[in-house]
């Protein structure tokens, strides 16, 4: 099931570029831009998780903390404030992370993917054409019958799943994948890319982006 996120953001155009990050790698997002609109959509449907501005008219993000508390929603403050107070008193009031403006998306859609798993709220399973993964079991299967991945090319494939139609770096996936202390060349991934592409029939979708890395494509 799609995750839904409310992104209360009075900045029409950040608010814009938030909402086609999370619906490029598929959640369901409804944007307001004020805190009494935010009550409002709350009462009205149900949210996996907030991101909230705290310089939003009608309502502080503050004050709208204290009013989101008792739905048991997670909440991620979005800022342009990088004071310690504005981050200790976010905190405080229950937020679960604090993201200072401006920041990249890659970092918006890790932290949001942090805070849905703390919550138990994140995907099982996850599906890509006649593929899935299931992320309990670290299972792969094509229509049924499993498919022998070596541990790293598993991982590989949950990254590319998660920043579906993103293009990442191969030091994003080494980052990612084999870890910071990792000092090998950056061949290795396109080595592991190679043996995916095979393995998973995913020569049409894993694009390779010039000069960058690659890129799942639906």
């Amino acid at each position: 099931m799609q995750k839904k996120i409310l992104i209360v953001e009075d900045d029409i155009h950040i608010s814009k570029i938030i909402k086609m990050n999370l619906n490029i790698v598929n959640y369901v997002t409804t944007e307001v831009y004020d805190g009494l609109a935010a009550l409002e959509a709350m009462k009205q449907e149900k949210f996996d998780l907030i991101l909230l501005d705290v310089m939003i008219p009608r309502m502080d993000g503050f004050t709208l903390m204290e009013k989101i508390q008792p739905y048991g929603i997670p909440v991620i403050f979005l800022t342009a404030k990088n004071s310690v107070y504005d981050k200790v008193n976010g905190l405080k009031l229950g937020a679960d992370d604090y993201m200072v403006k401006p920041f990249e998306a890659i970092e918006l859609l890790a932290r949001i993917e942090t805070v849905l798993r703390r919550y138990g709220k994140e995907e099982h399973v996850m599906e890509f054409q006649n593929i899935q993964v299931d992320l309990d079991k670290r299972e792969v299967t094509i229509q049924g019958e499993p498919v022998e991945l070596t541990p790293k090319e598993y991982d590989l494939i949950v990254v590319l799943l998660k920043n579906k139609n993103i293009a990442l770096s191969r030091e994003q996936f080494i980052d990612k994948v084999w870890g910071g202390d990792y000092y090998g060349e950056t061949r290795t991934v396109d080595m592991h890319i190679k043996s995916l592409r095979k393995k998973l029939q995913l020569q049409d979708h894993i694009k390779t982006v010039y000069k960058i890395g690659y890129r799942l494509e639906d």
